[in-house]
């Protein structure tokens, strides 16, 4: 065990799908002391080692250097993906509540920042190979999720040449999926008018292929695990890209929800999509519906021997345990999680 034995560690977004499994590895760690869970709302929920502040990483007030004092690691996970017609609210959380983070951890002087970064970071990449952590990082620019990833890219390169006393990992995990996240995903994409038989795979008689739509996707209690591995690890620096196997697209789908794949021309997918997003019939938006046809496939491999970790579950493991999660109202002790059954 490295120097990080007995860690105490601090964890942003402590509630959400992400944060949950991350306190949960944490907690059952002997090799962590303490957990502190920040979050904007605490629950009921009361892992080992683990003690819960209320805070608001939007509000320019959140004290962070008092809650970061005396940490090891900060952890930093928090997000907030709506309203997706206001962009400049999930800015003031996401971007500026992230540097305030940043700037907490280098007053507190914590020596070890894990951040959330994502596939959503990269810049439109290639669908029939793999890239590394090297491809560039600059989203796609009329996404808001994207531009506020690779924002945070850039304020952490300015962060790591300001402060080399702190080792700063950045994940960049692909789509994350598990059933006590199905309600909570539901909602924040699908939204409340989310049809019922797409929960019921069995009821889908054909399944859309979009050109474009292959991607990557991961159980979050295995992203979780990359995350303790890091804090463990003296010596992971920088990015490491974070994905299961094969690679999910509309065939894959098809053989695993016995349905028909449809050639669906993209302009078409995007224009329904936009529709519904402009009726707020649907919270997930056309732009990212762009960014995910554009995102890269990751290659995997320095996290695999810089870290030693591997994926425990495949991707079609991952899908079928989320769609388990949609049909029975999956959730968690949490506000963000709270399980509700698809009507």
């Amino acid at each position: 065990m490295s120097s990080a034995t007995g860690s105490r560690v601090v964890v942003t977004g402590a509630t959400g799908n992400v944060g949950t499994s991350v306190v949960r590895l944490l907690s059952e760690d002997p090799g962590i002391k303490s957990v502190r869970g920040l979050a904007r709302r605490t629950p009921g929920w009361h892992p080992p080692k683990t003690e819960w502040s209320a805070v608001d990483l939007g509000s320019e007030t959140a004290n962070l250097a008092e809650r970061f004092e005396g940490a090891d690691a900060v952890i930093h996970l928090a997000w907030a993906f709506q309203p997706t017609h206001d962009p400049a609210t999930t800015w003031r959380t996401n971007v500026l509540g992230s540097i305030r983070v940043f700037e907490a951890v280098a007053a507190a002087r914590v020596p070890v920042l894990v951040h959330a970064s994502s596939v959503g970071a990269y810049s439109p990449g290639p669908k029939d190979h793999a890239v590394d952590e090297s491809w560039p990082t600059h989203g796609w620019p009329d996404a808001a999720y994207c531009r506020e990833k690779a924002y945070l890219e850039r304020t952490l390169d300015i962060f790591e040449r300001d402060h080399p006393e702190v080792r700063v990992v950045r994940m960049r995990p692909a789509f994350l999926f598990k059933w006590e996240s199905a309600s909570e995903q539901r909602r924040i994409f699908g939204g409340r008018f989310l049809p019922g038989p797409l929960a019921r795979p069995e009821l889908l008689p054909f399944l859309p292929d979009v050109p474009g739509l292959r991607v990557q996707a991961l159980h979050t209690d295995d992203a979780a695990e990359a995350y303790r591995l890091a804090v463990h690890s003296d010596s992971a620096r920088g990015a490491f890209n974070l994905a299961a196997d094969p690679p999910v697209d509309a065939a894959l789908l098809g053989g695993m929800l016995d349905a028909r794949p449809v050639r669906l021309p993209r302009t078409a997918a995007r224009s329904a999509i936009a529709a519904a997003w402009g009726l707020r019939l649907l919270p997930a938006s056309p732009h990212l519906f762009d960014a995910v046809l554009r995102v890269p496939l990751m290659d995997c491999t320095r996290a695999h021997t810089e870290l030693g970790w591997r994926p425990r579950r495949t991707a079609d493991d991952v899908l079928r345990e989320f769609l388990d999660g949609l049909r029975k109202g999956g959730g968690a002790e949490t506000e963000p999680l709270r399980g509700r059954k698809v009507g």
